[in-house]
């Protein structure tokens, strides 16, 4: 059968929902013009990390296939180095600027300050902590994905044992967004108990060496929990250098994560679709400047799909195909984030 690409949890229809409590439409606030060129600034982090490679990619072919000149560039997740490159763009004139953000905080002023020059920002896998200022925010459901890869990863632990949490960075809204999904699922068994909490900041080497600590200090740890697959990555590099064979799950979706899950090396990981959401940021930027509005709401949350090692093989640079797999039809739902995270 024709593979198509599946943009939901495990088979379903890809769900956009709609975040109801904003509630502004691009079309509702007088339109920006854009900077008066034909250029648009992609900005994201380090393109070390393959997802932030792969929004990177998409989103300026996608550019480039709309006919824009494109100018990529990474903060490297340091907000005055992405003030500068925002301060860039308004100096090039850019007609619009997709950005995968350095601080959900640190963030505003920029976006504030190129909307002062008619510039949109449409801004992917992070929010910031202020509404108005983008005209898209387009992230995955990071809490619908997070609760979905916990459930496998109770499953795997037999619902009981000691576990560590690996934390992402504390700026970033999505570290904390995923350790309460884990949390609501894990902490409905008594007998899983967690042992240690650490944060490694994203990164492979510190989830290496945080992992390597944490299991000379609880050498009988049976599980771990990771907020992303970097971390994950290094957490099941240090248990193979222990001999240690336990289940751990991460966030993301990578080729290496995947790679893990088929050796066995790791359970399981909540694939977001950085594909999907550097596509649609690029489509909503050029039928913004066309139109003036998106015909959206600002925020839009895009489902994860749990990856196991029953599905693994289906995953390959961040997007996930199903023989069959039927994504007419894509349902629209209101809420927020809070009610996600109720």
């Amino acid at each position: 059968m024709k593979k198509r690409v599946l943009v939901a949890l495990l088979g379903a229809a890809m769900t956009v929902s709609m975040m109801g409590s904003v509630g502004v439409m691009a079309a509702e606030t007088e339109a920006l013009p854009g900077g008066g060129s034909n250029i648009i600034y992609v900005i994201t982090p380090s393109v070390s990390n393959p997802a932030f490679k792969t929004e990177a990619d998409v989103a300026t072919k996608t550019a480039e296939d709309l006919g824009y000149e494109v100018k990529a560039a990474s903060h490297d997740d340091d907000p005055t180095k992405q003030t500068e490159l925002f301060d860039s763009a308004i100096a090039d004139k850019a007609a619009a600027i997709i950005c995968d953000n350095a601080g959900a905080d640190a963030t505003i002023e920029a976006v504030k300050k190129a909307r002062e020059a008619g510039i949109p920002t449409f801004l992917i896998d992070r929010e910031i902590n202020e509404d108005g200022a983008a005209i898209s925010q387009i992230v995955a459901n990071n809490y619908q994905g997070a609760k979905a890869i916990a459930e496998v990863w109770v499953e795997a632990m037999g619902e009981e044992g000691k576990y560590a949490e690996l934390l992402g960075k504390e700026s970033d809204t999505n570290a904390g967004v995923r350790s309460s999904a884990f949390h609501e699922v894990i902490d409905q068994y008594p007998d899983l108990e967690m042992v240690a909490q650490q944060t490694a900041n994203w990164e492979k080497t510190e989830a290496f060496d945080k992992t390597e600590a944490i299991l000379q200090a609880n050498p009988d740890l049976d599980g771990i929990i990771c907020g992303n697959d970097t971390m994950l990555e290094g957490a099941a590099a240090a248990c193979e250098a222990a001999g240690l064979s336990i289940p751990i799950i991460g966030v993301d979706g990578s080729d290496e994560a995947a790679a893990l899950i088929r050796d066995g090396k790791a359970t399981g990981t909540a694939l977001q679709q950085f594909a999907l959401m550097a596509q649609m940021a690029v489509e909503q930027a050029d039928t913004y400047l066309k139109d003036g509005s998106t015909g959206l709401d600002e925020k839009q949350l895009v489902d994860c799909v749990a990856i196991t090692k029953d599905n693994v093989a289906n995953l390959k640079t961040f997007v996930y195909t199903e023989d069959g797999a039927d994504t007419a039809g894509a349902e629209t739902t209101e809420k927020t984030t809070e009610e996600a995270a109720e």
